[in-house]
């Protein structure tokens, strides 16, 4: 029988400082759906033409994907920055839209003047919404899922419930998109936190704006639809 000598790494669960990244094409994935829905919107929502941001998240994304292909654990402030870049894009984007929509619903513009174009209009921005806070999320959160991949802070700007109940967490656990993005869809329909807490000021502050954002959307999209029904 073979021995594992003292020196050697001990067999079992990962250990916190082993690099555990995630695989980029989630992220990815959402990235792209944004881009779609930013194609569906009417001209006037739109902050740019129509193939300005697509155009400029689309350049963002393949520099991320070239630069750190496959998993996310590459440690680069350019790559940092471009991530960053990329969040900005994309929630100015939708915050944009929230707002000509609103703008549109108060004035009775086009977009808004059937229940259908209406109803259209306003899941895609709502949509774009949680997708963009679910990026934004995922992109602060202890520094980037590169930095989280290394090392998981002992406070972190999210608790998630497997940080507040550490035994219900498995070895190694961190917080991948898909927990992002679940976050993002339920503060946009719950307008409030649900299992995952902000700790940090930006945290709270980013989840209030994604609430209000959401509940603007929703309240007046409901009033318009039922004054167009009547």
């Amino acid at each position: 029988m073979s021995r594992q000598h003292a020196t050697d790494p001990p067999a079992g669960p990962q250990r916190q400082d082993e690099v555990a990244g995630e695989a980029r094409w989630p992220m990815a994935t959402a990235v792209v759906a944004a881009m779609t829905l930013t194609l569906l919107l009417p001209d006037a929502l739109r902050l740019a033409p129509i193939w300005v941001l697509p155009s400029i998240e689309g350049l963002l994304l393949l520099a991320l994907i070239a630069g750190d292909p496959g998993r996310i654990d590459r440690r680069s402030a350019a790559l940092r920055a471009v991530s960053i870049a990329l969040v900005g894009v994309l929630a100015l984007g939708a915050v944009w839209s929230t707002v000509q929509l609103t703008d549109d619903i108060i004035h009775g513009g086009k977009e808004t003047a059937s229940a259908a174009s209406l109803l259209q209009t306003g899941g895609t921005v709502w949509a774009g919404t949680v997708l963009a806070f679910s990026l934004l999320y995922f992109e602060l959160d202890c520094g980037g899922a590169a930095a989280r991949a290394h090392h998981m802070p002992a406070a972190p700007a999210l608790a998630f419930p497997q940080q507040l109940s550490p035994e219900l967490a498995t070895p190694g656990w961190r917080p991948r998109f898909v927990d992002y993005l679940y976050l993002g869809l339920t503060n946009a329909t719950a307008f409030s936190p649900t299992d995952v807490m902000p700790l940090a000021p930006w945290a709270k502050m980013a989840m209030a704006v994604q609430s209000l954002v959401s509940l603007i959307i929703l309240g007046l999209v409901v009033a318009r639809a039922v004054n167009v029904l009547t």
